[in-house]
């Protein structure tokens, strides 16, 4: 009797460690079910479909016990957006060269944007090539260097310089229209290099060449331009490319070569030849909603402390300009990153201790449209800025294989790592770098927006390993904001609950760490956005 006894006192004296909720593959295929029906039509901002996902994200987190966390107290927080569309004739002219006037047509061998800043577009000017329109002498990015572009149109190669995973030139390419209005251009057109003219062929950009563009509206009501100097804009193919560099002192095959090697940089120069961009834009403002549900912190003061985690709601709505199905579902980007969201805000509303920091679960609206909804939210969040601790994205996992490792894209810029690394420990996965950094995957989801306001953020992705590579080689090349993204793919569900695990176990981690995340000393983006952060040092090179 003494011993047994003996033994139970030992085992009181032991804390209870809390056992993990379970992840449930058949509720994650539910929700990807609803999210992506036709009835549904394919959530695009603004509509009908996407007000009743939102409707019924809504209903998950109220049924999962999570409370409203908008601003105003319910569930949505509203996005006012502005969405312009070509409203008439719009072309590019090149002359000069000796050659005759080029014209072309909006949609043929250019795609002209509208604007959000005039209803009539007419800017004509000399052009002068800038490389990739980098202007980061700091980062070893100085295409401007010795060209004057006052009040010209420059040309700029697309995308970034070739080379291993670099996530600071990933955000350098998004900066091109502001470097070449801080130079005082007046207008930008974009050509195709060997590489994204294979990633991106002309035909795709022509299909999508008149969907309307959109912008976030600021809250003294006028639509958000980063560069609004940049009065005119336009992408041209390959074809037209040519043109616009008749007569150059360098040809463009030369140029185009230049580029295709690793870190291949050509330099600048001016062109023989002159533009004219000429547009009639017309405007409406569109309002969508973002869905916030919350949960408190358990600790008395790092409940002060917010952890984001969020995935995209919308998707690319209907082409009524396309024949046979005209239903863009999203099944995979972003259904599945909402239903895993919802699975892991059901496991964290099930726990019996919540974590230290509050979380708040945001599904976004608006990212097809240029990570919009996120960045009015992170404009004007429904907490302080300064008490978001860190963002976990969910976009996009590609749940076609039984994955083996992931991805956390921005994870290694901060504190942060270490709470991954411990998380996918637990997980039984491995971490792995970036492996497709020609997609500049790091600047194009929504936590994005947060790392440009000095917030800690990833992106969680499915990894290369195990089938990977081949199901997301197949994935960008066939299925990619297609119609086909939907029910019909073969997921794995238990990889999608395993996801949700994931996601789940980063959170938390962060949540219940000593320490929010900070930035590392040195690194680009805490030094760029985050100033006067304190910084963690930086870790050992391996």
């Amino acid at each position: 009797m003494k011993l047994l006894l003996s033994a139970a006192v030992i085992l009181a004296a032991v804390p209870a460690v809390a056992a993990e909720p379970s992840f449930s593959p058949d509720r994650v295929k539910a929700h990807v079910a609803f999210l992506a029906d036709d009835l549904l039509e394919g959530r695009g901002t603004g509509t009908r479909g996407y007000d009743i996902a939102a409707r019924y994200v809504a209903s998950q987190f109220a049924a999962a016990g999570l409370k409203p966390g908008a601003r105003d107290g319910s569930w949505y927080q509203p996005v006012t957006l502005s969405e312009t569309r070509l409203d008439g004739p719009a072309s590019l002219t090149v002359t000069g060269a000796g050659a005759d006037k080029t014209v072309w047509d909006h949609g043929s061998e250019a795609i002209v944007s509208p604007s959000q800043l005039e209803t009539q577009t007419d800017v004509s000017a000399p052009l002068v090539f800038a490389g990739f329109g980098l202007d980061a002498p700091k980062q070893g990015f100085d295409d401007y260097a010795g060209l004057n572009v006052r009040g010209k149109i420059v040309v700029v190669l697309s995308g970034i310089p070739k080379g291993p995973p670099d996530e600071v030139l990933a955000h350098l390419g998004t900066e091109k229209a502001r470097m070449a209005a801080a130079r005082g251009a007046i207008g930008v057109i974009t050509i195709p290099t060997l590489q994204s003219a294979k990633l991106r062929p002309w035909d795709k950009l022509q299909a999508t060449a008149s969907v309307p563009r959109m912008t976030w509206v600021q809250t003294d009501g006028t639509p958000f331009v980063a560069a609004p100097g940049i009065r005119a804009s336009a992408a041209v193919s390959s074809k037209g490319a040519e043109t616009l560099f008749a007569g150059s002192p360098t040809p463009l095959a030369a140029v185009l070569a230049a580029a295709d090697a690793d870190r291949g940089h050509p330099k600048g120069f001016a062109l023989k030849t002159s533009a004219r961009i000429t547009a009639t834009s017309a405007r409406r403002t569109v309002t969508s909603s973002e869905i916030v549900g919350r949960i408190e912190g358990s600790d008395p003061v790092l409940k002060n402390e917010n952890v984001v985690l969020m995935a995209h709601l919308d998707h690319l709505g209907i082409r009524p300009e396309k024949s046979g199905d005209n239903i863009y579902n999203g099944a995979l980007d972003n259904a599945a990153g909402v239903a895993v969201m919802l699975e892991a805000a059901r496991a964290f509303a099930s726990d019996e201790k919540a974590p230290k920091r509050s979380l708040l679960f945001v599904a976004n609206t608006a990212e097809e449209k240029g990570l919009l909804g996120a960045e009015s939210f992170a404009n004007d969040p429904p907490v302080p800025i300064d008490s978001i601790a860190s963002v976990v994205d969910l976009d996009q996992p590609l749940l076609l294989y039984p994955f083996t490792d992931v991805i956390a894209f921005g994870g290694d810029h901060s504190t942060m790592g270490a709470s991954i690394a411990k998380a996918v420990a637990k997980a039984g996965v491995t971490l792995s770098p970036d492996p497709m950094p020609a997609e500049t995957i790091f600047v194009r989801s929504d936590h994005y927006t947060f790392v440009k306001r000095g917030v800690p953020a990833l992106l969680l992705a499915t990894g290369f390993a195990n089938g990977g590579k081949a199901a997301w080689e197949h994935f960008l090349s066939t299925d990619y904001h297609q119609p086909s993204d939907d029910m019909k793919q073969p997921i794995d569900w238990d990889a999608a609950a395993k996801y949700a695990r994931v996601g789940y176990l980063i959170s938390k981690e962060i949540a219940d760490a000593p320490d929010r995340p900070r930035w590392y000393a040195g690194d680009y983006f805490g030094t760029t956005f985050a100033p006067k952060a304190a910084k963690a040092p930086a870790p050992a090179a391996k």
